[in-house]
């Protein structure tokens, strides 16, 4: 699979990045035009788009909407990954408020590309994203190795245990593979690196309402699981807090493909325990690819 290259910079100051989101503009802002898929970017007026971080997934330091609530996973480790983000692309010096808002950065926008397949349903580029300067020209499509990937955020992030792997359907195998390597490294490091030395995922955890998922002392867990988590817990229902999830999790049909196994499967409760209110996953995030949306 090969990926474009589209030049350009980074910002922060305004924005609310994470570990695993950041705001781009490029030199050319019709470049956006050129990014393949059946999903369009939907830039800002100023060219801008958030850059989803492919093949990786950071704790969540605002999740939801004013109407269901925004919530927030573990702050701690969370601002870690968002933090060595911008550090990695440049950024020297930089301040948040208490929403999350990037109210200064030194210096204003650092220079960098992503290497890019597509865009996802939220207008999204979802991209590898390199700083300074790219491996080509501008607008050439190349085929990213092992090496390339080596060099990215997206790898970086998860090498030092401040993000999960986490794998969609046309992430090609062999960066799948190098990511699930890195991230294999990271959990086996003594000390376990990054989230891995606080991740329950797949131990198991206690949940008793949204502060077990969502307080700085609360389960560190696989973000997309907190985000379905979230989700069903907001419904408020009555009776024992899990009672319920396994329904919920099979409404929400979310697909996926175990390694090793063909066939698809459909709704995370059939890789999700749940057992007098304890959660876990069954599966380890790196085994997993999810169907795109």
């Amino acid at each position: 699979m090969s990926m474009l290259i589209i030049r350009g910079t980074f910002r922060a100051k305004g924005f609310k990045p994470d570990g695993d989101t950041v705001s781009f503009t490029p030199d050319d802002v019709a470049d956006w035009k050129r990014v393949p898929g059946v999903h369009r970017i939907l830039p800002k007026a100023d060219g801008r788009s958030a850059v989803r971080l492919e093949g990786v997934d950071a704790l969540e330091t605002h999740y939801g909407d004013d109407e269901s609530g925004v919530r927030h996973q573990p702050l701690p480790p969370a601002h870690r990954a968002a933090d060595e983000l911008l550090k990695w692309l440049g950024f020297t010096d930089f301040h948040r408020d208490d929403e999350e808002t990037i109210t200064s950065t030194i210096p204003d926008a650092v220079p960098g590309f992503v290497l890019t397949g597509g865009a996802d349903v939220y207008g999204r580029c979802v991209a590898l994203v390199g700083r300074r300067n790219p491996p080509a020209f501008n607008g050439y499509e190349i085929d990213v190795d092992v090496d390339q990937l080596k060099k990215t955020a997206n790898h970086h992030l998860v090498k030092e245990g401040l993000a999960y792997p986490t794998f969609y359907t046309g992430f090609p195998d062999h960066l799948r593979t190098a990511l699930a390597v890195a991230a294999k490294a990271a959990k086996d490091a003594v000390p376990r690196k990054g989230v891995w030395a606080q991740d329950v995922t797949t131990d198991g955890f206690k949940v008793t309402d949204m502060e077990s998922i969502t307080a700085d002392n609360g389960a560190v867990i696989l973000p997309k699981l907190f985000r379905r988590l979230k989700d069903y817990l907001d419904l408020d229902l009555e009776g024992p807090p899990l009672a319920c999830l396994p329904a919920f999790l099979a409404g929400a049909g979310d697909g996926f493909y175990l390694q090793g196994k063909a066939d698809r499967l459909t709704g995370l409760q059939r890789i999700v325990k749940v057992d007098d209110g304890t959660m876990r996953m069954t599966r380890p995030v790196e085994e997993i690819t999810f169907d795109e949306k």
